[in-house]
């Protein structure tokens, strides 16, 4: 194991650094980090050092984002009657075919629409991607690999609950059950 070579913290790390620690609450029993001790600067002869003192900034000023919850799996229920088929999902999208940006940008819109119509259960088709062409750089079954990536991001997360691979009658590995999260004031 190499031996880690640490650098002091520069005055701005170290004031960012104490706005941190005073933003976060510690884990019960544990006791939050130390805030680094301030450096001593060698005065130099051609000016003379002025010392700043900085306000801490209020807690309520950093944007405190909500805990970010992790993505449940559909309820096995709900799983079993879409793959019987008493169960129809709500909308599909087929992104398959289209360019990455492209499809992102769909997926967003799709996903903003169908929650606002109150959808539970969407189908988001990406395509299984076929065999490698004969370009060097070409990339098959983008949007298979990407998607699930979105779906995690979390600017998604205020739409997403959770999602799963559809079964085959939908696509299997080449789509999703996407399960969405009821809009606020809904009833």
């Amino acid at each position: 194991m190499t031996k880690r070579r640490s650098r002091p913290l520069s005055p701005e790390e170290r004031r960012l650094w104490g706005q941190v620690v005073r933003s976060v609450k510690p884990l019960k029993g544990k006791l939050p980090p130390p805030e680094p001790e301030p450096e001593e600067q060698p005065a130099t002869a051609t000016a003379p050092v002025r010392e700043v003192v900085l306000a801490p900034s209020p807690s309520p000023s950093l944007p405190r984002k909500p805990p970010v919850t992790p993505l449940a799996p559909l309820e096995r229920k709900t799983v079993k009657a879409l793959r019987r088929g008493t169960r129809q999902v709500d909308s599909v999208i087929d992104l398959h075919g289209m360019r990455q940006e492209e499809a992102h940008y769909a997926l967003i819109n799709f996903l903003h629409r169908a929650q606002g119509s109150g959808y539970g259960i969407v189908l988001v088709i990406t395509g299984k991607g076929g065999a490698a062409g004969p370009g060097l750089f070409e990339e098959r079954g983008v949007l298979r690999r990407m998607v699930p990536h979105w779906l995690r991001l979390p600017d998604l997360r205020s739409l997403v609950v959770g999602f799963e691979e559809a079964s085959p009658q939908h696509g299997g590995s080449g789509a999703l059950y996407v399960r969405l999260r009821r809009r606020r004031g809904a009833g």
